[in-house]
Formats: structure tokens, C-alpha cells, sequence
């Protein structure tokens, strides 16, 4: 194939004029300045805010390609919720450093840990998600996934003091409703049923109810499927329908150990 041929043939499949990846390199680098606004003791908060409202209006021009949806312009808004979205986190941090033997300090926990860090895009992304924003907070959550190997979908209900140990492989989904003082540790999925399109519109993930623990590797399935209050679901557990409060749910696997002396 002459060079000539393979250039057209790589321009007619480039059939989506809005597709730049300077998007996700830009919601990358906004969501990093935005964590050390609201976080960095060296950072002054007046002046990277404003450094921050014109990188979101490059943004916003560049993801909102429709007519007449001028997403620039939801800057202000979303700064007016920054101050309550700050006291969210901080108590997410201070959630964490009160249930975690392992913490030392809350310092640790802003630094350190990649389930506070998680949970913090989430928050920052979420407000967004409402405001009706397309692709930013989804590439906002992705920054976090990429960095902490935890999935949670901008689209989730999440209360206050929510605690996520260790983080890795936990996934969230969109329509996911998680009460107050919940604590998660690493491999829970809380997820769907199964997947088809038309039930995007749909309840889809399950709703987790206030104080409940989800131990490791766990998975809670269903929109209709509801973890009573105060309950404990057991590592490994598997849910497809509702517990009632104050369950306690263990996975009970059968174990045969091998004896070798037996075929010695």
C-alpha cells in the first residue's frame, strides 16, 4: 500500500470531528489544580481559583461541541459549592483516620491513601455530574481510577464519612446510593444486574444503607437490592436481593485440604 493511500485511508476513519484527547490531558491537569486549591497549604486559593476559571472555560468550550449550551459559564455556580464540598471531604478524611489503625495522622490520609483521594474526585466530579456537564466529570473519576484502581462513576449518590480501605478494585456504579458512614474495602463491586441500553435511564445499583461495612471482594448487585442499616456483608459475599438491617452476611466456602501424606 503506498504511503499516500495509508494517510487517506487513516483520514476516513476519523469520523469524529469532536474527538480531542487534549479533553482528557486538560480534565487531567484541572482536576490536579483544583486538589491542590482546595488542599496545598502553599497554594492561594484566590489566585489559582482564577487560574482555574479560565482553564475551565477552555474546557468547557472544547466539550460542550452542541448549540446553545454554554458550559463555560457554569464556573461561578460550582465555585459557590466548593466550600461545602470541602467540609464533605474533610470529613471523608477524617473518617478514615479515625476507623484505619494503620493512620497516623489525617495529613497521611490527604497524601497517601488512594481510597480518600477516590472519594475526593468523586466529590469535586459529582457536582459537575449534576450540573448536567458532559465528559468532564467522567474524566475527572477516570484520573482517579487510572492513579488508585477504584471506579466510581460520577453519577453515584455518596452521604458523608465514607471510608474505602485500601481501594484497589472497588467500582461503584452510576446509580449507586450509599448512605452515611459507610466503610468499603478493596475488590467490593457494587454493580448491575446485567447491562443493556434501555436501562439507561433506570435505578440499576444497589442502595447501601447507613453504618454498613463491606468487607473485601464482595459483590452487591441490582437497583432493587438494598443493604439494610447497620449491617456487615462478609468478604467474598454475593448479593443479588435485600438484606434487612442489622444483618450480618458470610460467604461460606468449602474447603478440602489435600493430605500428601495420605498418598505417599
Amino acid at each position: 500500500m503506498e504511503y499516500k493511500d495509508v494517510i487517506r485511508k487513516i483520514n476516513e476513519q476519523k469520523q469524529l470531528p469532536n474527538l480531542r484527547f487534549k479533553i482528557k490531558e486538560k480534565a487531567e491537569a484541572f482536576t490536579n489544580n483544583l486538589f491542590y486549591t482546595l488542599f496545598d497549604s502553599d497554594t492561594g486559593v484566590e489566585e489559582n481559583l482564577g487560574r482555574l476559571a479560565i482553564d475551565f472555560k477552555e474546557l468547557g468550550d472544547l466539550v460542550c461541541w452542541e448549540p446553545g449550551k454554554p458550559c463555560s459559564e457554569l464556573w461561578r455556580e460550582y465555585c459557590q459549592k466548593l466550600p461545602n464540598l470541602l467540609e464533605k471531604i474533610n470529613l471523608d478524611a477524617v473518617a478514615i483516620a479515625t476507623n484505619d489503625p494503620a493512620a497516623n495522622s489525617v495529613e497521611e490520609v490527604y497524601l497517601s491513601y488512594p481510597g480518600f483521594f477516590a472519594i475526593a474526585v468523586y466529590r469535586l466530579s459529582h457536582e459537575f455530574y449534576k450540573m448536567g456537564l458532559p465528559l468532564v466529570p467522567r474524566l475527572m473519576t477516570e484520573c482517579a481510577h487510572k492513579l488508585t484502581g477504584t471506579d466510581i462513576n460520577p453519577g453515584a449518590q455518596i452521604g458523608d464519612s465514607f471510608f474505602i480501605d485500601h481501594a484497589t478494585g472497588v467500582v461503584i456504579g452510576e446509580t449507586t446510593v450509599i448512605k452515611n458512614n459507610v466503610k468499603i474495602y478493596q475488590g467490593v463491586t457494587l454493580g448491575a444486574l446485567y447491562v443493556e441500553r434501555e436501562l439507561r435511564n433506570m435505578k440499576r445499583h444497589p442502595t447501601i444503607e447507613e453504618n454498613v461495612t463491606i468487607y473485601a471482594n464482595a459483590t452487591i448487585l441490582g437497583g432493587n437490592t438494598i443493604i439494610g442499616a447497620n449491617s456487615i456483608i462478609g468478604g467474598n459475599a454475593w448479593l443479588t436481593n435485600s438484606v434487612p438491617p442489622n444483618s450480618f452476611v458470610t460467604h461460606n466456602p468449602t474447603i478440602k485440604i489435600k493430605n500428601l501424606q495420605q498418598n505417599e
